[in-house]
């Protein structure tokens, strides 16, 4: 049952909770900090807070629709229903390079 919970999309808050570049709110998904932030080009992006020593944090898929941000866990590719729709904006974690 966890495994298919933690596979899913799931509501994390408002995107105007981080109205700003720089800002950026910790969240806890199913026992595991999650760090939600804007960076300099407007997008939102998660991020997995490791434990480990020296451990980068690990990207997680991240989505905005409605206005509301969804984060999934889940390496496996699930996408958001209705992926097509104008208003759903779904975000890498990681910045594109240059």
């Amino acid at each position: 049952m966890a495994t298919a919970y933690r596979s899913g999309w799931h509501f994390i808050d408002l995107a105007t909770a981080i109205p700003h570049s720089g800002d950026s709110l910790m969240v806890t998904v199913f026992g595991e900090p999650v760090v939600v932030t804007r960076d300099d080009e407007d997008d939102v992006r998660a991020y997995r807070c490791l434990r480990r020593p020296r451990g980068a944090p690990q990207p997680v898929r991240c989505a905005i629709r409605y206005g509301m941000i969804f984060v999934n866990l889940d390496q496996r590719d699930h996408r958001l229903d209705e992926p097509e729709a104008p208003d759903v904006r779904t975000i890498a974690a990681t910045p594109r390079s240059a």
